[in-house]
């Protein structure tokens, strides 16, 4: 687990008929979104996400929300609400469950419907779950819940109004406004305007396209672009998106359709949530377009249907593109279409696999180069009129890096919103008489899940893993005899990761052994102190010789 530093110091307590808000993750970064509510001594929490790693994490699979600034007051959370079913939303529930499995789940029938394999995953088998709609109204503990349809990128997402006595908090989660959907299910704003009239007091609204100026591309403004891929391409193609987005299957499969082509789904978790999507009705598949298996018809009658859209390593366009995939091998002359956006911090792993892809003899489509995908997320003219129908009191931007939460809070401010607050994950924000500021900070950091383990890994261990790949490891062992002091055998040294071999370091050998007789003559027989004698002598020597700075690991061995 790693810790925020902020000159903020710890929040005061909550003063009564105040409302307070907590961001445990999403202020900072494209994902693990978490935003805790307090009121009355309760707590409402409104998503619970991942965030995907970086180059930065080796070995890492998963990095979660902090839950520990809540964690001893779990028996006081009255729910969970899940504003939509992506995984920066709703990928680390079942790590909160597992430290209290009976909080209350609320979301819509597709969102929980894609929490339940995750829930089975983790053996959670008693989660008491409330199936909502946009409309309904619900309260769990002092907390009024009223929810609101939202367009986005998958269907039935939701927008959610917190009604306490201190005042109603709007969260948008992720939304756009889409005016012509493909299921025709737009942005409620007559929704956001009536409770703009009855006044809300604090509005916290998705940035993740906040710094991208007019109006977010309509969904079916990229069917052209889709249909001409399918028209041109004369082999196979191969289409990767997320997992999630229903919509832009939707769209794969009906040009499948019109062109006389078969579709096959491929990776796990694709194959999982269409099954989901299509017996809920929010995937229509025409009659005898989707197969089993991926050569079911010749490759110039076959779509594949991938994971895989962010170059993550173990999905099925990476696996393709490096030749490893068990069912699949790509054929020159294939087209690969790339149907999603870069999530940011994903762009090398991305380029890699669009090299790999193109090496292999592929036609590569991307947005970078057609008009095959659009974002999920409101931009900046979308945010300026949902700001003049809200009017909010206090507006406090979510979700989105560091320059897209500034983005927002300029737009808010050129709207004449009274109070914008700019804050980051574990900022404490107190709304108090209709007036919203940062009172403090709790300790937030990255929690990873690193195979079994979940928070035991720290940052000092991660930069181990760093130093291990990029600077090598290097190993000393000295054997001293215990009852005179002398040195008995060695130091024998041994790198690995390095150019050079161990005779490199023939030359340091009578230093170290110097070093350690002159700490020995001094009485010194602490194992710890003769190992900190040689780490520093062969790190100088490395540094200074090597130009590097590998990983060293001393042992002293008493015979």
């Amino acid at each position: 687990m790693s810790h925020m530093h902020t000159a903020l110091g710890p929040p005061p307590a909550l003063a009564p008929h105040a409302l307070r808000v907590i961001a445990l993750g999403g202020l900072g970064e494209i994902g693990r979104n978490m935003t805790v509510f307090e009121f009355g001594g309760k707590l409402l929490i409104v998503d619970c996400g991942v965030l995907f790693p970086e180059e930065q994490h080796p070995g890492v699979d998963l990095i979660l929300p902090d839950f520990g600034p809540i964690r001893d007051r779990l028996d006081d959370v009255v729910g969970i609400v899940l504003t939509h079913g992506h995984e920066d939303h709703i990928g680390g529930v079942p790590y909160l469950l597992r430290e209290r499995g009976d909080i209350p789940v609320i979301g819509s029938k597709l969102t929980l419907a894609l929490l339940e394999p995750k829930l089975k995953e983790h053996r959670l088998k008693q989660v008491p779950k409330h199936i909502v709609s946009e409309g309904d109204v619900l309260s769990f503990g002092p907390f009024e819940c009223e929810f609101v349809a939202v367009n986005h990128s998958i269907p039935d997402a939701l927008a959610v109004a917190i009604k306490t006595p201190a005042g109603v908090a709007l969260h948008t989660g992720d939304f756009k406004m889409d005016q012509l959907p493909l299921d025709g299910r737009i942005t409620d704003l007559r929704a956001f305007a009536r409770l703009g009239e009855s006044g809300v007091d604090l509005f916290l609204t998705d940035s993740t396209n906040s710094d991208v100026p007019g109006f977010t591309t309509a969904e079916r403004q990229i069917t052209p672009a889709i249909d001409a891929v399918f028209a041109r391409s004369t082999k196979r193609i191969i289409v990767a998106s997320f997992a999630s987005h229903v919509h832009r299957v939707q769209q794969v499969l009906d040009a499948a359709a019109k062109h006389g082509r078969k579709v096959a789904y491929v990776g796990r978790s694709m194959v999982r949530n269409m099954q989901i999507a299509r017996e809920l009705g929010y995937l229509h598949v025409p009659d005898g377009v989707v197969v089993d298996k991926v050569d079911a018809a010749p490759p110039e009658k076959m779509v594949l249907m991938s994971t895989g859209s962010q170059g993550e390593p173990m999905a099925a366009l990476s696996r393709i593109a490096n030749r490893s995939h068990q069912q699949v091998s790509l054929e020159p002359g294939d087209t690969v279409l790339l149907a999603s956006s870069l999530i940011p911090g994903n762009e090398n792993a991305v380029y890699r696999v669009i090299d790999g892809l193109t090496k292999l003899g592929a036609h590569v489509v991307h947005k970078g180069n057609a008009l095959v995908h659009v974002s999920g997320h409101a931009s900046a003219g979308e945010l300026l009129y949902c700001y003049n129908i809200v009017r909010p009191q206090n507006v406090m931007p979510v979700h989105g890096e560091i320059r897209h939460l500034h983005a927002n809070a300029a737009l808010a401010e050129a709207t004449g919103v009274p109070n914008v607050i700019l804050a980051e994950d574990g900022y404490v924000v107190d709304l108090i008489d209709g007036h919203a500021r940062i009172v403090g900070a709790v300790d937030c950091g990255y929690v990873y899940v690193d195979g079994s383990s979940v928070g035991d890994l720290t940052d000092s261990e991660l930069k181990d893993r760093r130093v291990l790949g990029e600077e090598g490891f290097v190993s000393a062992v000295v054997v001293i005899d215990s009852t005179n002091g002398k040195i008995i055998t060695g130091p024998d040294i041994h790198a690995r990761g390095l150019a050079e071999d161990d005779t490199v370091f023939d030359g340091v050998r009578p230093k170290l052994v110097a070093a350690l007789e002159e700490a020995l003559g001094d009485g010194t027989r602490d194992s710890r102190q003769l190992q900190q004698v040689m780490r520093r002598i062969l790190g100088s020597y490395a540094g200074r010789t090597l130009r590097r700075r590998p990983m060293i690991v001393p042992i002293v061995v008493e015979a």
